[in-house]
């Protein structure tokens, strides 16, 4: 089986604080604890250094164009890359959080690697939460991710989390006080400064999101639209094969009264109830294991489907 966490040092690459993620891996983190203790629970207390290639041809030294990224403890190869990657140490990921813990009402909730380290991330709660229809809690996260194998730029972005599944999903549309995220290039130096004003990190940056929820769960759907919505979302326009009908069957399924709070009031027969049938697929169902579903849910085709599952149901409200 393989593994899309980093299980490099023998155990899982992630710490958490609360409630078991709902993939259920990582060590467990205390109220209070240190952003360095963060790092060493969540095995990102290493450094990445970038070494030239070298090459030797007839006993003589020579070296390459390229540079290679590995890490500090195992000397694991992360990459391959050249000389302008700039590199976003572990430590400045946790860092990044170090104000908004101590003095804006952040809560950092996990953190930890992919594939051996090649991708990082670090979570935290913002603080800002809502309700939909009085019951189903919504709570807003900040996300930092990076990466040393050139598949990731350093994206930092808001999320949100539905408390009675756990469902994840970008908070697109996040307000007029900043943008949804900001994603920088290895290419670039890392401002952490003007990341967090280009955000508007310090506003309250949950309205605009809340406001678009709270039209989704306003917005009744029939069962003719509902299969109509999710034909076009996973299948193609010439072919719907046997497996994708039973995926939007599946999904159905969720929305019709199977899935996690598809009940509530705001989300029984509502667009807002078909986006997390869509959500609670993605995070609790698709993919083979739990670790690759959650790195599909957060940085790969999952994290694309759940986007653009959103706005269609923006576009449907409209």
């Amino acid at each position: 089986m393989s593994h899309d966490l980093d299980f490099s040092l023998g155990r899982a690459g992630m710490a958490y604080i609360g409630d078991t993620p709902w993939h259920s891996l990582g060590s467990v983190m205390q109220e209070g604890q240190s952003l360095d203790q963060w790092r060493v629970a969540a095995g990102l207390d290493w450094e990445a250094k970038k070494q030239k290639i070298a090459f030797v041809d007839e006993g003589v030294q020579y070296l390459g164009d390229s540079n290679i990224i590995y890490r500090s403890d195992t000397k694991a190869e992360l990459g391959v890359v050249s000389d302008d990657y700039r590199i976003l140490q572990p430590k400045a990921v946790m860092d990044f959080y170090a104000d908004l813990v101590e003095d804006h009402g952040f809560t950092l909730e996990t953190a930890g690697s992919l594939h051996g380290g090649k991708r990082i991330w670090a979570l935290a709660r913002t603080g800002q939460d809502f309700a939909v229809a009085g019951r189903d809690m919504v709570k807003g996260y900040l996300l930092l991710a990076t990466s040393f194998d050139k598949s990731l730029a350093t994206r930092i972005q808001f999320t949100s989390v539905r408390v009675v599944c756990q469902n994840t999903l970008s908070m697109s549309y996040a307000g007029a006080a900043g943008k949804d995220f900001v994603s920088v290039p290895h290419s670039a130096i890392f401002n952490e400064n003007k990341v967090k004003l280009d955000l508007g990190i310090y506003q309250d940056t949950l309205k605009g999101f809340e406001w678009n929820v709270q039209k989704l769960a306003n917005t009744p759907v029939s069962r003719d639209t509902a299969i109509k919505f999710l034909t076009e979302l996973l299948a193609t326009k010439d072919e719907v094969s046997t497996r994708k009908m039973n995926q939007i069957q599946d999904v159905y399924s969720l929305y019709a009264g199977r899935g996690m709070g598809s009940q509530l009031e705001g989300s029984a027969g509502t667009l807002w109830g078909l986006l997390n049938a869509v959500t609670e697929h993605v995070d609790h169902h698709a993919g083979r294991t739990a670790n690759t579903r959650m790195n599909s849910a957060w940085f790969g085709t999952g994290a694309a489907l759940k986007t653009e599952a959103f706005n269609r149901a923006i576009a449907l409200a409209a």
